[in-house]
C-alpha cells in the first residue's frame, strides 16, 4: 500500500496559513464551476453513441465533476450538442439553450455539430454557431471518447479563468445580441 495521496484538484494561489486560506473570489467560483460541470446531452446521431461511450465506465467522465446528467435544461450549465442538426431543429436547439440558466456553456461535439459534416445539403445547419454561441468545437466524424473527455477539459479551462463578471460586460451582451438572445 502506498503512501502516495489521490490526485486533487490544486488549490488556487492564495495565502495560506493556520486555520486559514485567503484567494480571489473569481478563483474560486471559477474553480467550483469547472469541476462541477451537468452536461445536457442534444445528441441526434453516432456522436450520441461516443458520448455514451464517455459516460460509461472506462472512459467517466464523472473524474471531471460531469457525472450528473441533466436531461431538463433548467438543471445544466453544458449544453453538448452531438450529430446533425438539421433546419428545422435549430429552433428547438436555441429554445433548449435559451432556456438553460446562466452560466451557461456549448460544446459543439463532431463534424456535424461543428460545420454540418459532410451533409452539405439544404435541409442541414451548417454548424450550430448559426443559431447558438460555441465555446468549445470537439473535431471528429464521430470523435472518439477522448476527444469529448479533452473537450471537455478545454472548458474546464475556460470556466477556470473566467471572470464571474463576465456575462455582464459589454462584449458577451454584444454577443448574445448578434444571435437576437
Amino acid at each position: 500500500m502506498s503512501d502516495s495521496k489521490p490526485n486533487m484538484v490544486a488549490p488556487p494561489e492564495g495565502v495560506v496559513g493556520e486555520g486559514f486560506f485567503a484567494t480571489k473570489l473569481n478563483d474560486v467560483v471559477g474553480l467550483a464551476r469547472a469541476n462541477s460541470l451537468w452536461p445536457l446531452p442534444f445528441a441526434t446521431s453516432c456522436c450520441g453513441i461516443e458520448f455514451m461511450a464517455t459516460m460509461a465506465s472506462h472512459y467517466d467522465l464523472a473524474r471531471f465533476g460531469s457525472e450528473r446528467v441533466s436531461f431538463s435544461p433548467r438543471q445544466a450549465d453544458m449544453l453538448m450538442v452531438m450529430g446533425t442538426i438539421s433546419k428545422k431543429m435549430a429552433p428547438i436547439l436555441r429554445q433548449v439553450y435559451e432556456q438553460m440558466s446562466e452560466p451557461r456553456w456549448v460544446i459543439a461535439v463532431g463534424a456535424c455539430a461543428s460545420s454540418g459534416g459532410v451533409f452539405d445539403t439544404y435541409s442541414v445547419l451548417q454548424g450550430i454557431d448559426k443559431v447558438i454561441p460555441v465555446d468549445v468545437y470537439v473535431p471528429g466524424c464521430p470523435p472518439r471518447p477522448e476527444q469529448i473527455v479533452q473537450g471537455v477539459m478545454q472548458l474546464q479551462e475556460l470556466v477556470k479563468n473566467e471572470s464571474v463578471r463576465r456575462r455582464n460586460s459589454p462584449e458577451y451582451k454584444e454577443l448574445l445580441a448578434s444571435y437576437n438572445l
